[in-house]
């Protein structure tokens, strides 16, 4: 996506502006590869001395400074699963080389706007879940005597996971802590009736109808204009009615035909939805009969876990979003579907998937927390990857610098040397298969068909456009079949396409079989690594990924050195430390 003044709020920058050129970061603290501006904020992505990524949210108006350090108090008082709270805040004083700023954790992802934008308007279901999620957001700072003031499709994030996240907090602080004559940017903000014609003045009230505008927004493509809103249905008539009525009302014109607070509008789409009520497409409100999937796997989750939303679908299970309601902690949830889970053989191969994986303590490889089962609804939980997988990044953001994989890789041949390590191939290696964690760090997960070397070793199973050729053939495959697979991916991450295409399983493996592959876009070191994984000869092919990882490493240091730049990752790889780096094209998160 190219970002201009005209087609999105957010301005990327890929070096540092000049109200931070002078700042001095801690000892091992690293600028990250890019950053945005909005508006009064800049967002500057930041490596800290764990190697975790954060965010820098600074002013470039000296002027603006008292107004960032309120902001930074009141988020820092915040506690929501949608709100991201303060770590820290840097002011200046005495020789300080560095602030005024605040640290929060770095939002990977896109906001609702710019998926609209990008991928069409969104399905009822999920329009549902920005009502209840955003929804409770906004219930939460009303209960506390707060507004919000500029809820729009740009100040709403969405987590690669389907999880949302609510910024803009320069605008929920009292109104005396903000400028005179400052108020938000109307051009990316759905206005209420109340300011058409005047000031900037949030309410209660006017949250419940830019919440609404939003969810309008995102079955529409459209914002609602301040006045005559056209009905919901009428813009999209697969919305169930009670649903669309719901919205309808809280878009009037008149503040007192809308519901009293945001509370009771979300009260009201549970008493006619329901948290267990299927929405069905052609407009009639359809209570589901019990069977679903979604319905099945709640009876069987109980009171231990709330279901948040479904994250995608396999061959063989599902995956949700749910939240542990023992520890407060949301996960990832892995369910075998109802026509496989009565099979006896399937569900034993599902329980040893989860056994491979919690075998596997490594910091690139997902953890397994528990595994359980219930009448016929078999299922494990694993820690959700926030950030999505390898796939969605490059389908959202498209091919990835050198810069930014170099350190991801060398991670993931690591752990893929300590499964090799007590014998287990992962037989299954993609880009929806190594899924990106909170702190953009990319870890292995579904062991489904990782096999003990000897066990079930001429399975053709794989996915063909990075199944290395012995196993598109059903042959037998070793530790060198997952090194084809990761060099396959570390292709796509670098180009945005499978090297030897996708569609057909034939003119796959005859690319294989004849080397016809393009590397002349990469650096020689990266090209002649890339050639050596995709080796159709397993001889003459990485025989396993710690040797893998060495040479990963050599190819890379080359690429600098040559190139005589010297990104945040050169010191991670023992180089010499420099400030400058390797931006991309896309931003990743805020």
């Amino acid at each position: 996506m190219t970002h201009t003044a005209s087609s999105e709020p957010y301005a990327v920058t890929h070096q540092l502006p000049p109200h931070l050129a002078t700042w001095e970061l801690p000892p091992n603290w690293a600028w990250g590869a890019e950053g945005l501006r909005f508006g009064h904020r800049h967002y500057q992505e930041l490596i800290d001395a764990l190697g975790r990524s954060l965010s820098l949210v600074s002013v470039p108006d000296p002027a603006h400074e008292k107004w960032l350090a309120a902001e930074a108090r009141h988020l820092a008082h915040r506690n929501h699963p949608a709100i991201p709270t303060t770590y820290h805040y840097w002011a200046t004083y005495g020789a300080a080389r560095h602030g005024p700023g605040y640290l929060r954790r770095w939002i990977a992802g896109e906001t609702v706007g710019a998926r609209v934008r990008r991928a069409g308007t969104e399905d009822v279901p999920a329009m549902m879940r920005v009502m209840r999620e955003v929804g409770s957001a906004i219930s939460y700072l009303h209960d506390a005597g707060s507004t919000h003031g500029a809820v729009s499709p740009e100040t709403v994030w969405v987590a690669p996971m389907g999880r949302l996240w609510m910024l803009g907090w320069e605008w929920a602080v009292p109104a005396s802590e903000i400028p005179e004559g400052v108020a938000p940017d109307r051009a990316w903000m759905p206005t209420p009736h109340e300011w058409a014609n005047g000031p900037w003045t949030p309410t209660p009230l006017t949250d419940q109808w830019q919440l609404a505008a939003l969810c309008f927004f995102a079955l529409s493509g459209e914002l609602p204009p301040p006045h005559d809103v056209p009905p919901l249905s009428l813009v999209r008539p697969d919305c169930p009615k009670s649903v669309a009525a719901v919205v309808d009302r809280a878009l009037r014109a008149d503040p007192r035909e809308r519901f009293s607070s945001v509370a009771s509008m979300l009260r009201e789409v549970d008493r006619v939805v329901g948290s267990r009520t299927m929405l069905v497409i052609g407009g009639e409100d359809t209570q589901g009969p019990g069977e679903s999937e979604e319905a099945r796997l709640r009876w069987a989750l109980g009171d231990e876990y709330e279901v948040l939303a479904p994250l995608g679908t396999g061959s063989f299970g599902s995956v949700w979003r749910v939240r542990d309601l023992s520890l407060g902690r949301e996960v990832a949830l892995k369910l075998l579907h109802p026509h496989i889970a009565g099979d006896d053989v399937a569900v034993s191969r599902f329980r040893r998937e989860a056994q491979l994986a919690a075998q596997l303590a490594h910091p690139a490889i997902v953890p397994i927390y528990d595994f359980d089962s219930r009448g016929s609804v078999s299922w494990y939980t694993m820690e959700l990857a926030e950030a999505g997988s390898v796939a969605e990044l490059v389908q959202r953001a498209g091919a990835r610098p050198l810069a930014e994989l170099a350190p991801q890789v060398d991670l993931v041949l690591d752990g893929l040397a300590a499964a090799h390590a007590i014998g287990v191939v992962h037989r299954d290696l993609k880009p929806e298969n190594i899924v990106i964690d909170r702190y953009r760090r990319w870890r292995i997960a579904d062991f489904g068909i990782a096999n003990i070397w000897g066990q079930d070793p001429a399975d053709a199973g794989g996915t063909p456009a990075f199944a290395p050729p012995e196993q598109l053939l059903g042959e037998p495959q070793d530790t060198a079949a997952d090194c084809y697979s990761l060099a396959a991916i570390v292709y796509f991450a670098l180009s945005g396409t499978p090297p030897y295409g996708e569609s057909d399983v034939r003119a796959i493996l005859a690319r294989a079989m004849s080397r016809d592959v393009e590397l002349s876009r990469f650096p020689d070191e990266i090209a002649a690594w890339l050639r050596k994984g995709l080796e159709p000869d397993v001889r003459r092919r990485f025989q396993d990924a710690g040797v893998m990882r060495r040479a990963w490493r050599d190819a890379v240091r080359a690429v600098a050195q040559r190139e005589r730049r010297a990104p945040w990752w050169r010191r991670w790889l023992g180089g010499e430390g420099h400030d400058g780096v390797w931006g991309s094209d896309e931003p990743a998160g805020a």
